[in-house]
């Protein structure tokens, strides 16, 4: 793998979950989770995926991490094509890459106890550590701001954080390259959340992490990320680093999102507009054509609901899938004429 080439590459990716019928399963229908979606994440970098509860975030991340196999495209890390590799094949590669759950109070087993849970993954994958398991369970969950000697107990005596930590821990244990955090904070109470988000970015600087975070909190998001990809029914509608999209949001969708993120000034809250949407998020089992967003957009024309945008750059490393994109750098008048005719 060169320095410039990306460590996952996702190409194209989809997932259908087949709905079926009546006493035989014949197929009359698929919900379309991911819908053809195509992103980069390079070395030592935090990719944030946002949108909706509903739009395919989650689907993105188990896509990447193999607990889901691809209904279509393809997914590289590491130079190797993982979409429909065999878990035999994958087992020595989920050491590189692992998954921080969204519940920590359902991802961890309440019949073991913390040793038990951080050391499983030196067991599953036959892994030699030098002064025995134990010793490395105990300087991870000091890695991670746990009490060492907690070794013996159980999840259910600690607090949520304290259980999201320990997942954290079991996650670092064989040392990975990529992690996909699948809403690490958003079932913490707040005032963790912070402690939680500034323990990943410390973990990246001290352990050289590449982090994809996915989350429904732009405050959270613009925290943590150095880009941000904005997803909305199974789609990429935005792609910018953090900068850019949160001072020039270009797509409709993501402007919406980002007037929708509370500010504790007054004065800068009553200036700002709201943007409310109309109707609900239309189901990915008949999503819209074209443009899926052109049923909730207040700026749709006649071409968006016959012509799908593709995810073009608009300005230098800012992608948006939009017709009439806002905030957009102005284009030359031939090409806007070609554009719009």
């Amino acid at each position: 793998m060169s320095e410039n080439e990306p460590l996952l590459s996702v190409q194209n990716m989809e997932k259908h979950f087949p709905v079926t019928k009546g006493l035989f399963k014949r197929q009359v229908g698929a919900v379309k989770a991911v819908d053809g979606i195509s992103f980069d994440v390079f070395k030592g970098e935090t990719l944030g995926l946002v949108g909706e509860s509903g739009c395919g975030k989650s689907t993105t991340g188990r896509l990447v991490t193999r607990l889901l196999e691809p209904t279509a495209g393809k997914i590289v890390f590491e130079g190797q094509d993982i979409s429909h590799m065999g878990q035999g094949r994958l087992r020595p590669l989920r050491r590189d890459m692992q998954m921080i759950f969204q519940d920590p109070y359902s991802s961890l087993n309440p019949r073991h106890t913390v040793g038990a849970i951080v050391g499983a993954p030196y067991r599953i994958q036959g892994v030699k550590t030098e002064n025995g398991v134990k010793k490395a369970v105990q300087d991870i969950l000091e890695l991670v701001g746990l009490n060492p000697e907690h070794y013996n107990r159980y999840p259910h005596e600690f607090s949520g954080g304290q259980r999201q930590r320990i997942g954290i821990a079991r996650t670092l244990a064989l040392k990975p390259k990529l992690i996909i955090a699948d809403e690490p904070v958003s079932a913490l109470d707040v005032s963790i959340q912070a402690q939680v988000v500034n323990l990943l970015e410390d973990l990246q600087k001290e352990l050289d992490l590449t982090y994809v975070v996915i989350a429904h909190d732009l405050s959270v998001v613009r925290h943590i990320s150095d880009r941000v990809a904005v997803m909305y029914l199974g789609k990429i509608v935005e792609v910018a680093d953090r900068k850019s999209l949160y001072s020039v949001p270009m797509h409709p969708y993501t402007n919406a999102l980002m007037s929708a993120v509370p500010v504790p000034d007054p004065k800068v809250r009553k200036d700002r507009d709201r943007i409310r949407l109309k109707g609900d998020v239309p189901s990915p089992l008949n999503p819209p054509p074209a443009c899926r967003f052109h049923t909730r957009c207040w700026k749709a024309q006649d071409i968006c609901k016959k012509v799908e945008p593709p995810l073009a750059q608009m300005a230098e490393g800012h992608q948006v899938a939009c017709h009439f994109p806002e905030n957009a750098p102005e284009l030359p008048a031939a090409e806007t004429a070609a554009k719009t005719g």
